[in-house]
């Protein structure tokens, strides 16, 4: 198709994407839980932080939907609470692996030579750290707290975003267009922002909802070994891990937070899978 009405790459991706049932569904209820959380100061029944030590942990019923804690505390608004703080850290740890792991790919790849294969082998050496125990470790050295969390785990999930772009940019500093705009004398920071960040687009929103759920799912591990969120603050992965250590007595206490949790995860899977398909090359031939 050509002419005044022929759609780019970026436009037939994100029609296709529409398309894809699965994962707009995926998506609104992505949309509808992180308004849930976020509105949590004003739509949480109760106060998180807030103990009834009289009424101790409660079974779900007409005046906590969810049930009540060991402390007395509504597992609804602890939830809501909880998903705020997960949520954050897999968005913020996200964006800070994206600005560093493209920066560092689009360097690497317009450098070439040697300076790109060094770049690469130090990434190459770097992959092969266990790195949640990287993670533990500045927990364990900096302190427990909300912001280091975001900083170690967008530290170590920047790795494979860098080869991606590295082998993105490679390709399209090849390209005319490229070619042609550094003939004119535009200046790298102009290449970066008018062709390489608007033709990388697509595979940094597929490598965002992808990496978002793995580094929610480090965010829990942490938290369930005690080392990440500190009571009474709390995140889903702190409450499942208070949940399992009852589960017995108050199953409720595991299953809100772990089906809530679950849900979060396939559903951002199917969005990143619905966005590759979407934007993967290969599927506009079929």
């Amino acid at each position: 198709m050509s002419g005044p009405l022929a759609l780019g790459p970026t436009e037939t991706g994100w029609q296709r994407f529409r398309k894809d049932h699965a994962a707009v569904l995926a998506a609104w209820f992505l949309l509808a839980i992180a308004t849930a959380c976020l509105l949590s100061p004003w739509i949480a029944p109760y106060p998180y932080q807030r103990q009834d030590l009289a009424l101790g942990a409660v079974a779900p019923c007409a005046t906590h939907w969810f049930g009540t804690d060991i402390l007395g505390r509504d597992v609804l608004s602890r939830l809501l609470q909880g998903g705020m703080v997960s949520l954050g850290v897999g968005l913020v740890a996200t964006v800070v692996a994206l600005a560093f792991g493209v920066l560092y790919g689009v360097a690497a790849g317009q450098a070439g030579g040697l300076v790109e294969r060094a770049m690469m082998r130090t990434v190459d050496i770097l992959s092969t750290l266990p790195l949640t125990l990287i993670v533990i470790l500045c927990m364990v050295v900096f302190g427990q707290n909300i912001w280091m969390i975001f900083l170690a785990v967008g530290g170590v999930s920047w790795l494979t975003m860098s080869r991606i772009i590295c082998t993105e940019t490679v390709s399209l500093k090849n390209r005319q267009f490229v070619e042609v705009s550094v003939a004119l004398g535009q200046s790298k920071v102009g290449v970066f922002t008018h062709h390489y960040l608007p033709n990388l687009a697509g595979i940094i929103a597929i490598y965002a909802t992808l990496t978002v759920p793995g580094v929610m799912m480090l965010e829990a591990f942490v938290s369930f070994l005690g080392l990440g969120v500190q009571s009474p603050m709390t995140s889903w992965g702190l409450m499942i891990k208070d949940g399992a250590d009852i589960m017995e007595e108050c199953p409720w206490l595991l299953i809100a937070p772990s089906v809530v949790f679950a849900l979060t995860l396939l559903s951002l899977n199917f969005v990143g899978d619905g966005l590759r398909d979407a934007f993967d090359p290969r599927a506009s031939k079929k």
